[in-house]
């Protein structure tokens, strides 16, 4: 049976905001208020209520106690650096603790380059905050793996980086005219860059039907990057993320794939499992963003076997 009260210890511990709300230490303005109202609809007391949900005093608790002091914390730039001030304390507290004492995770960020760590911390912020709230009696849990990943994130940025900037003079603008750039001879012979593509992504069906998900990633990756326009290629990308779990970036691709071609019968079949609805629009912005992470997660499980 779930709790209906929050314990002291709770409160005490809780102390990193940004892991309350599920976010991370880089979240603008609109990414604290969005994740806060999500937050509030889904502790709402009423919600609760109509499905007949034992948590309904927790969920209160939970909302009072801990999402609307967060919220009112990093709502405020001021309240925001001091929370920032606070965690990169703890994080140097935390470098002096052994590498080998640190959980798996900590251990193979700690192993990558920074621009690794850094998409492969905010896939796992992602991957955290999406069931955060949805099991009531884990999320104590869930909201301490996230501050973990937080500090260990802090560690690897200099202490001032997210204090306010002082104002940088504007270079004057330099006007540049453009040179056209002509080639020695001239070409209507053109490389079959689709007939390559096709291949990629026949060896990454190959290596779904063989559960090897890296590999798959990888062919379907190089065969984007030939044909960028393909909907089939997005569609079983999307499958090969739903298959590892990777729930948001599966629904990018699965969004791009009936972007691209709304009839897409792999994309079709699993929309409703991924929420989407017909004739919503997958954001360039977010689809790059998962390519990127592809790409880390493709090297990060390599060698993981399936």
């Amino acid at each position: 049976m779930s709790q209906t009260f929050l314990p002291p210890k709770s409160l005490q511990q809780l102390c990193d905001p940004y892991a309350v709300l599920g976010i991370s230490v880089i979240a603008d303005d609109r990414q604290i208020f969005k994740r806060y109202h999500t937050l509030a609809k889904l502790l709402h007391a009423d919600r609760h209520t109509k499905n007949c949900n034992p948590d309904q005093e927790l969920a209160t608790a939970i909302f009072s106690h801990l999402i609307n002091p967060a919220y009112e914390q990093l709502k405020h730039r001021d309240k925001r650096y001091a929370a920032i001030a606070m965690l990169q304390s703890q994080a140097k507290a935390l470098e002096q603790k052994p590498l080998s004492s640190q959980s798996a995770v900590v251990q193979k960020i700690m192993e990558m380059s920074t621009p690794q760590a850094e998409l492969f911390y905010e896939e796992a912020i992602a991957y955290y905050a999406e069931d955060q709230y949805k099991l009531l009696d884990k999320f104590y849990q869930v909201t301490q793996q996230i501050s973990t990943l937080n500090l260990v994130y802090l560690r690897l940025h200099k202490p001032n980086m997210f204090m306010a900037q002082e104002a940088v003079p504007t270079i004057p603008k330099v006007e540049v005219k453009p040179v056209e750039l002509l080639l020695n001879e001239k070409t209507n012979v053109k490389p079959d860059l689709t007939g390559y593509a096709q291949r990629h992504y026949e060896r990454a069906n190959q290596y779904v039907s063989q559960a090897k998900w890296p590999q798959a990633v990888q062919e379907l990756r190089d065969a984007i990057k030939l044909e960028p326009n393909s909907s089939d290629y997005y569609a079983l990308l999307g499958l090969v993320h739903l298959k590892q779990k990777f729930t948001g970036m599966a629904r990018v691709y699965i969004r791009q794939a009936l972007k691209l071609n709304p009839q897409n019968s792999l994309a079709l079949k699993y929309a409703p499992e991924l929420k989407i609805e017909a004739g919503e629009n997958a954001n360039p912005k977010s689809t790059a963003k998962a390519m990127s992470i592809a790409a880390l997660f493709s090297h990060f499980t390599q060698g993981k076997g399936s």
